[in-house]
């Protein structure tokens, strides 16, 4: 069996001078973390057209979700913050297209802090849009650009007879370079991880094979922490699964659910 096909939503690149063309882009950790757990990761532009997008979505066996800038807050129906920034309409538009198709598709998802909050808004659910103005009490979450990205911040307590605490054990020391978090849980989803302060840092697909989103970036403990590279490694294994079950592609639905989107 060939090592499964991962694909991994880019970004738009805003740090190059504007006289250069415009360009997509994406962290080199998250593609390292992958292939070393034995994936093929794949790069996905935005801006795709419908088919293009659906075209190479079939492809894949697995959906990766990276960190990254905020999503818009019109995409779960709120008002904007203050602090809310880096707002990338492109990939919020490609990135909730292709986990509302990979949720109907039951296929393998693992989302990594922004990657979180967007399986989060795909399934209908909404965000906190700063955590140190919405919850004063809460402890520092957002590490950036002060600490290396193998800076342990706090432990997590991880729900028992969660698939997360199967993979993680059920407790867990994290990194943390988020200023938002997810408030009100999606439908379908369930809870399997906290902050000491009460933050929500992992959620599960409460009927999905491996559907796990977390807020912390694993892709940067990998090197010493042998629980973050097994969830790499549950991840790869799953999207494995895809392939000897003959793909994705024989329970997909046809087309893309428009009205659907348009409340998202």
């Amino acid at each position: 069996m060939s090592s499964p096909l991962i694909g991994i939503p880019s970004f738009f690149d805003t740090s190059s001078p504007e006289s250069m063309p415009p360009r997509f882009a994406m962290s080199r950790p998250y593609i390292t973390a992958l292939e070393a757990a034995g994936a093929i990761p794949v790069i996905i532009p935005l801006a795709l057209g419908e088919t293009t997008l659906r075209s190479l979505y079939e492809r894949l066996d697995g959906l990766f979700m990276a960190g990254g800038g905020d999503l818009n807050p019109e995409t779960y129906a709120c008002e904007p913050h203050p602090k809310t920034g880096g707002i990338d309409p492109l990939r919020d538009e490609a990135e909730l297209r292709l986990l509302h198709w990979a949720l109907d598709d039951h296929l393998p998802i693992l989302g990594v802090c922004r990657g979180v909050q967007a399986l989060n808004v795909a399934g209908g659910g909404t965000l906190l849009q700063d955590i140190a103005d919405q919850l004063p009490q809460a402890i520092r979450h957002q590490y950036f650009p002060e600490k290396q990205r193998d800076y342990v911040a706090h432990d997590i307590e991880v729900e028992a007879h969660s698939h997360l605490a199967r993979i993680l054990g059920q407790t867990a020391r994290v990194n943390s370079f988020h200023h938002q978090a997810i408030q009100q849980v999606a439908p379908n989803f369930r809870v399997v991880a906290h902050a000491p302060d009460g933050v929500i840092e992992a959620i599960e697909h409460t009927d999905r094979e491996f559907v796990i989103g977390v807020q912390w970036h694993p892709e940067g403990l990998i090197a010493f922490d042998g629980a973050m590279r097994n969830l790499f490694d549950t991840f790869v294994r799953h999207s494995r699964r895809t392939q000897s079950r003959g793909g994705h592609n024989s329970h997909r639905h046809s087309g893309f659910n428009d009205s659907r989107y348009a409340q998202h």
